[in-house]
């Protein structure tokens, strides 16, 4: 439907294409800007495309573009109709993106469809309507094509709908009608599959797009292009060919083919440039290269660059203003004194007062990104990670604003994370994503690595109050986390803590004598039997305590009770100083031991501006030095008593404990405390719902966040008064440079890849050679969607699946009006009088809550049935009764409902539409159940049925729903078809591992108890296809790998590089970085770029499945039927009893 109606290039124009991508053309005009051209269709002498988020028009021979869209939110996907008069676009006027037609000369768009969003346009069919691809009619969530006429010639002039009719094939993302003068429709050439989400060129997985072939009145489409497993898309029409662009030569280039795929010919040669959204009008397709785009000449394969300028104010790349700054915001650390804080929001720095006084905004630059910005223990400068030397560095900034950054740290080669200043400002130890330890020194700048863990990660870091000592957290080789001192003078590390519980989250006590810890030793059950329904297993909710250990032996526990030889001191010491009421050990005993404490530092208007000298200069407080005896230290840990929990994040002063708690089954966390002495260890709240929280260097004040809000309250054991300690953020507006910033964010992504990417030599891809390749195109985007594109399309150089672009300042307009729906497919019958109820969406009657509004209690409307009104409204106004939904989900409407004929009274119902995802939901929840049902039927109640839509917590619920109760049959199917991942793969695999091994029997009967319980003892069969992803596939692979079952269907998508999409950007972007690779025993890569091939292939063609058929389900049936007949699944007969007389 692109279609209306390559060349190979010279030295001399290699060079003109590159000069445009460098936005250099010589023959570009003069005058205006250039822009970043995308999505082009074209017509005659006539290209539309997208750009700054609008419609577009210019010549084929370029020039200055005209605009046709302005909304502020993107219009995207345009197509220019047959006669030249009408375009057809995606836009989101009104929130969700659907599809508008609009003169081609300017006027008003007309919306319609009614589908929730994901709609793209396809292009218009030779008779002058518009395809366009959706989710919306299918229950298994498959993109299908539909054809919607917007001026029907069969309709009255005064007629408000539009004529739709699905396409009858299952799959279908893009198309074409091919055919001649006389029969013009006689053929469909589309794609088969949708775009599958993730960006690597030269993809070869069971999800690669391919062309096929649907002719009028076949019984069956075809595949045409089933000799390349790479991708073959965007079909277009003209001159009696199909033209398409594939990668058969390793970049997306076009290509075209006789009406049967004989008779292959290339076009275009372009090599590392994928051509992008060709269309084709005549002899001209137009299609997007790089920024620009591109004109071929069918008739003898020239090809040239479309000049074009934009007459635009390039809005989007003007000063912007956040209106809420703490959505990006990525750490919050208190001062030393307590008095301010430092808010590390969006790459840049602000430090706030506490109470009055000036709001800093440390080194305004939105070309550069700051990390995890903390206080010096000077207070007089901050520490932060920043990338303003092309690498993660350590850089030193003023805290009151007031002087030039000084970069601490070179040399690295590695994203660096955060640095943790020693109390005495002279050094700094950090950790790397390469689990390297290191300690800089701040007055030379040397950098010495300590240690390279070969298991995972560097954790938690705590300083000494002497500067000589931090604990760290680090991996051991059973993956449990264990904490180690490091004495600084020499690097060497001892653990404190065993290797046979995990243990986390060091603090030091101010006096120096103790280390706190969190450790999970608490191991008890809450389940005590294996007896019940659904499988009980042990459950360790709570099993976090706290820990103490002496750094010298013979320390008396602070906690310990009143003895003979400990008395309580009198009441004449009670109320006194903390350091002078405790026994030694459990304060600070004098003034020459107190822990380093800043002073008060001087308020940020008031605070002098500081250089590397006056920085390294500003000492805290002399602390003497601490002596820690490592001899035995592990085995002098002692309990903190207070009940265990799940707990982590700990800090430490002279009065209290603090920590955070998570109760089982919830999301927020508590911030609790205990105080540090011989009486009742109460445990106090100090506040609820906390996100984080940082204790002040003087140990005085605590930082809390919660949500928005920032909180600074006394480091005390009571609870807070949240209300009166706020800190104000009234008033505060974040600016940014988007251009400045894109550049940055395209760099940093770019580095991120380097530094996440599972594979250090980026799958043999000359990375560097990749930024310098595209980094020239950031100087033409115009828009946060245009450097998504260029985004993609350096990162789809590594040829990675997991690999998603998406998020970001995307631009939205100001409407949020949902679609709702009433789970049904409605049918205008205009004779009859309203809207008929084709079909309602069935949900499981076991769970009367998940039904669809017509099928509510109270609420049924049967299929047949005729809606005449809504809320009083004809439904025959409206070009479809969505329209008098709008805004109305979970809210009553009253519809008018009709069983038969005229003659038949209308009845009123009450119902409450749902959103387009629940009525989405809804339509997969049928898709289930009517395989569930058929199994049900087929397999003659011998078969179980479990689908599993990914591989979440919640899809474990959809296992424990439908695997329990069919755990006695002789068969179960598994189906992972359109699977979307997750992480339980190994849950649900262990249940299949086990084995059958002993029968209880009692005096009568023979119920189905076997040791181990609910062990599956039949035949297992996997249904998988080609949207079966990620953890799918780990999943469809343990099946054959363990020999649990037989795997049917279709090669699967082919992702299994892990990630943990944790590479943000600063406006809270991602181009995700595939991380963790899989490999098997046997030494070799699994799934990754293939997909995982199944023991029987069958396919589930798109028109017989359209019509209801599951090939693959039936194939799966009839797998397990054989096999039980082979191998009966028996359970062994009870034994005579014994006698024994």
């Amino acid at each position: 439907m692109r279609s209306k109606g390559a060349c190979r290039l010279d030295a001399a124009a290699c060079c003109a294409v590159l000069a445009s991508i460098l936005g250099l053309c010589a023959d570009a005009p003069a005058t205006g800007p250039v822009g970043y051209y995308r999505q082009p269709d074209v017509h005659g002498d006539t290209i539309a495309f997208v750009a700054e988020g609008d419609v577009w028009t210019v010549s084929v021979d370029g020039g200055v573009a005209q605009r046709l869209t302005s909304h502020p939110g993107d219009e995207q996907f345009p197509a220019i109709s047959p006669d030249g008069t009408r375009l057809a676009f995606v836009a989101s006027y009104e929130g969700p993106r659907e599809l508008y037609v609009m003169p081609l000369a300017g006027g008003l768009p007309e919306r319609l469809t009614f589908d929730g969003g994901a709609i793209e346009v396809a292009g218009w069919t030779p008779d002058g309507r518009v395809v366009y691809s959706t989710r919306s009619r299918s229950t298994l969530p498959n993109v299908q094509l539909v054809i919607v006429d917007p001026s029907d010639p069969a309709n009255p002039p005064d007629a408000v709908h539009p004529t739709v009719e699905p396409i009858p094939l299952a799959q279908a993302a893009e198309g074409t009608y091919a055919g001649d003068a006389n029969d013009p429709m006689r053929s469909l050439v589309f794609t088969r599959q949708a775009f599958q989400g993730s960006h690597a060129k030269r993809y070869q997985g069971g999800t690669a797009q391919n062309l096929w072939r649907f002719d009028r009145g076949a019984t069956e489409a075809v595949p045409l292009t089933a000799d390349w497993t790479g991708a073959s898309r965007w079909p277009m029409w003209g001159r009696g060919r199909v033209w398409f662009a594939s990668d058969r030569d390793g970049t997306m280039n076009i290509w075209s083919m006789a009406i049967d795929g004989t008779d292959l010919r290339q076009h275009t040669h372009h090599v590392g440039w994928d051509v992008l959204g060709p269309a084709m009008d005549g002899d001209r397709i137009v299609y997007q290269l790089g920024a620009d785009l591109h004109v071929l000449d069918v008739r003898d394969d020239s090809d040239r660059i479309v000049p074009i300028t934009l007459a635009s104010d390039l809005d989007q790349t003007r000063e912007q203003w956040i209106a809420k700054p703490m959505d990006y915001l990525t750490s919050a650390q208190v001062a030393p004194d307590g008095k301010r804080v430092a808010l590390t929001v969006r790459g840049e720095v602000f430090v706030f007062p506490a109470k009055q006084g000036r709001r800093v905004h440390v080194d305004p630059d939105s070309g550069t990104r700051y990390r995890e910005a903390r206080f010096m223990p000077d207070g007089k400068s901050l520490l932060a990670l920043s990338d303003r030397s092309g690498e993660i560095e350590f850089w030193t900034l003023p805290a009151d604003g007031l002087g030039e950054p000084v970069q601490r740290t070179t040399g690295a080669t590695v994203l660096r994370w955060t640095g943790l200043p020693s109390p005495d400002g002279k050094w700094i130890a950090s950790t790397d994503k390469n689990h390297r330890l290191f300690l800089h020194e701040v007055e030379t700048g040397e950098t010495r690595t300590v240690a390279q863990s070969p298991i995972g990660d560097f954790g938690d870091i705590a300083w000494a109050p002497d500067s000589r000592w931090f604990a760290v957290v680090g991996q051991a080789p059973n993956l449990f986390r264990q904490v180690s001192l490091c004495r600084v003078d020499d690097g060497s590390l001892t653990p404190v803590t065993t290797d046979r519980y995990d243990s986390g989250s060091p603090f030091f006590s101010p006096d120096g004598k103790w280390l706190y810890l969190v450790s999970e030793r608490h191991l008890d059950t809450s389940v005590d039997s294996p007896w019940g329904p659904y499988q009980p297993e042990p459950y360790m909710a709570r099993t976090s305590q706290l820990f103490q250990i002496p750094l010298r032996k013979g320390e008396r526990s602070p906690f310990a009770p009143e003895d003979e030889l400990h008395p309580e001191k009198g009441d004449k010491d009670k109320g006194k100083e903390t350091n002078k009421d405790k026994e030694p050990g459990s304060g600070t005993p004098d003034k020459a031991a107190a822990p380093p404490t800043p002073g008060d530092a001087a308020a940020p208007e008031q605070a002098p501006a500081t250089t590397s000298t006056e920085t390294a200069a500003a000492k805290p407080e002399t602390v003497p030095p601490i002596e820690i005896d490592l001899d035995g230290i592990a085995s002098r840990i002692q309990q903190v008593p207070v009940p265990p929990g799940a707990y982590g994040g700990l800090a430490v002063n002279d009065g209290a404990l603090f920590w955070l708690a998570r109760d089982p089954g919830e999301n927020t966390r508590r911030l609790l405390a205990v105080e540090i002495g011989r009486d009742e260890h109460k445990v106090v709240t100090v506040a609820e719902k906390v996100s984080a929280f940082e204790l002040s260097g003087d140990g005085k004040t605590l930082l809390v966040r919660r949500k928005d809000d920032l909180n600074l309250i006394p480091a005390k054991a009571a609870a807070a008064d949240l209300a009166k300690t706020g800190i104000d953020l009234s008033g505060w507006l974040v600016s940014a440079a988007p251009r400045m910033q894109w550049r940055q964010m395209f760099l940093d992504a770019w580095r991120l890849h380097r530094d996440y990417f599972y594979d250090p030599d980026m799958h043999g891809v000359d990375w560097a050679a990749m930024r310098d390749k595209y980094l020239p195109l950031v100087d033409r985007v115009t828009t946060r969607a245009e450097l998504s594109d260029l985004l993609a399309q350096m990162v789809a150089e590594l040829s990675a699946l997991h690999t998603f672009v998406y998020g970001g300042d995307l631009r939205q307009g100001p409407d949020k009006v949902q679609v709702a729906g009433l789970g049904a497919l409605l049918e205008r019958d205009a004779d009859a009088g309203g809207w008929r109820v084709g079909r309602i969406f069935r949900s499981d009657p076991d769970e009367p809550e998940s039904a669809g509004p017509l099928a509510r209690p109270g609420s049924e409307v049967a299929e047949g049935e005729l809606i005449e009104r809504i809320d009083g409204v004809s439904t025959l106004s409206v070009a479809d009764p969505s329209i008098l939904l709008r805004n109305k989900a979970g809210r009553q409407v009253r519809l008018e409902v009709r069983s038969a004929g005229p003659e038949e009274a209308s009845r009123a119902v009450i119902v409450e539409p749902i959103g387009m995802r629940e009525e989405a939901n809804l339509r997969y929840g049928d898709w289930e159940l009517s395989r569930r049902e058929a199994v049900e039927r087929l397999g003659e109640g011998r078969l179980g049925y479990v689908h599993l839509r990914a591989m979440g917590d919640s899809d474990w619920t959809a296992w424990a729903k439908n695997y329990y109760p069919v755990f006695t049959r002789e068969g179960l199917i598994i189906d992972v078809r359109h699977n979307r991942g997750g992480n339980i793969d190994s849950w649900i695999l262990s249940r299949l591992l086990r084995k059958a091994w002993f029968t209880w029997s009692d005096r009568v009967g023979a119920p189905p108890e076997w040791n181990m319980q609910y062990a599956f003892r039949g035949h297992v069969v996997v249904l998988c296809d080609e949207w079966t992803a990620s953890d799918g596939e780990a999943f469809t692979e343990g099946i054959k790998r363990l020999g649990i079952g037989t795997v049917i269907g279709t090669r699967t998508w082919g992702g299994e590089i892990w990630l943990s999409s944790s590479n943000n950007l600063v406006d809270r972007g991602i181009a995700t970085a595939a991380e963790t690779g899989v490999y098997g025993p046997e030494g070799a890569w699994l799934i990754e770029g293939h997909g995982v091939e199944p023991d029987i292939v069958v396919d589930n063609l798109p028109h017989e499945t359209y019509n209801g058929r599951d090939r693959q389900l039936e194939r799966a049936i009839e797998v397990l039927q054989e096999q039980i007949r082979r191998e009966p699944v028996v359970v062994p007969a009870r034994p005579a009893f014994p006698v024994k007389k």
